[in-house]
């Protein structure tokens, strides 16, 4: 079976249904494929930075109010208050619940935008345009094809990126939920020590999202099958910490974390790779996989997802009037090349940026999970009041506005 589509967009996680609503909002449909039977919550959690509601209010989120969170004062760390003034103005920080946050944008598309149980197995191309192969045997002709389906993205391999590189390090991330208050401060809660990075962050009054990074021995790596041995013995490494913010990983349960290792894009890739090629791009984790250091891989995926709503929609509306170009004798070369053209801003605009966060990423989670007298000596005295400034510069950051001008 053959169907067609103007935008189809691959992976119907953050990225992907952000970008599907910027493009909502300026009046151009798309179709969004999940390969699951329903939105993936994978993480449960995700810190959301200045620069992510940013980008929330740039796609006039309406859910915004019902994903909204306690928000986050400081960095435990280092004393330091995050009620600081930005060069875009306030900063604001909270955790939110991931599911929360799907579900927000997912319920602002209109019907039939996300077709799940749809796994894309190859791209390939016809003309001026992308043909879309899903197991299932059914095939999307696309006038513009975006890669939203992350760190094992097809459209990323078609477009010539390699796979994400292991890191050799693990994260696992959780989240508790208690009956009554948690009691645990509205701040970024982080620990370090013994190679590990260990932090906890209030979602909300009674639900607490909790992480530990760490380098796994090969007999580490065997204790991920089982959960409840991993738990006990993260537990017991976790050092000094306050009791509260340990509790909080005690009354997690099993099936409430998970671990995985993590992976990234090796930064140099972006320099010269294809972000985008002809009719095609990729945006998200299938653009910038990041390790967690800094907190900004959801925040940059929202990002991404405003400018090339805004960079796809210039090149598929009239300057002006709004209206559709649809002449069948004009629709193969015009229209393919002001939707190539529109990608290449697209990939432009974001290179540097996923360049520099993927590049702060790594530099950070090495110096947070060294270990040794000097590293630990260093780290302490000298880099945690920097990363507490780092992780504000980072976020002060404005994808601007979708509208078209």
């Amino acid at each position: 079976m053959e169907a067609e589509a103007d935008v189809v967009i691959v992976g119907a996680g953050i990225s992907g249904l952000a970008t599907s609503l910027g493009l909502h909002r300026l009046g151009i449909r798309s179709l969004v494929l999940e390969s699951s039977d329903s939105l993936r919550t994978t993480g449960f959690a995700l810190t959301t930075w200045t620069n992510a509601w940013k980008a929330l209010d740039a796609l006039d989120c309406q859910s915004r109010p019902n994903v909204t969170s306690s928000r986050i004062t400081g960095l435990q760390t280092f004393e330091m208050s995050f009620k600081a003034k930005g060069k875009h103005g306030d900063h604001e920080i909270r955790c939110v619940k991931r599911k929360l946050l799907l579900e927000g944008l997912a319920n602002e598309l209109p019907s039939g935008t996300i077709r799940f149980s749809s796994k894309v197995v190859s791209v390939d191309e016809s003309g001026y345009f992308k043909l879309v192969h899903l197991a299932d045997g059914t095939i999307l002709k696309a006038k513009a094809l975006v890669g939203c389906d992350g760190v094992n993205s097809v459209v990323a391999k078609w477009l010539g990126f390699k796979q994400p590189a292991f890191t050799g390090r693990s994260a696992i991330r959780g989240c508790a939920t208690f009956k009554s208050s948690h009691g645990v401060d509205p701040k970024f809660n982080q620990y370090f020590g013994n190679g590990i990075r260990s932090g906890a962050i209030p979602c909300d009054d009674t639900n607490v999202y909790w992480y530990i990074t760490w380098t796994p021995s090969s007999q580490e790596k065997e204790l991920e099958e089982y959960p409840a041995q991993l738990k006990q013995y993260m537990l017991s490494k976790l050092g000094k910490i306050p009791d509260k913010v340990k509790a909080v990983v005690e009354n997690t349960e099993l099936d409430a974390f998970i671990s995985s290792p993590l992976r990234y894009r090796h930064p140099w890739e972006l320099l010269w790779g294809n972000i985008s090629k002809g009719n095609a791009c990729v945006a998200g984790d299938a653009l910038h996989p990041m390790t967690p250091d800094i907190g900004q891989g959801g925040c940059a995926a929202l990002e991404d997802s405003v400018v090339l709503a805004r960079c796809l929609g210039e090149a598929l509306l009239k300057n002006s009037g709004g209206e559709r170009k649809d002449k069948e004798g004009e629709e193969g070369k015009e229209e393919y090349e002001r939707i190539e053209m529109g990608l290449n801003k697209y990939a432009n605009e974001r290179r540097w940026r996923s360049f520099d966060l993927i590049s702060t990423s790594r530099v950070v989670g090495f110096l947070q999970e060294s270990n040794g007298k000097f590293m630990n000596f260093f780290r302490d005295k000298f880099f945690s009041p920097i990363l507490a400034g780092l992780l504000l510069k980072k976020s002060d950051f404005d994808c601007g506005k979708l509208s078209i001008s």
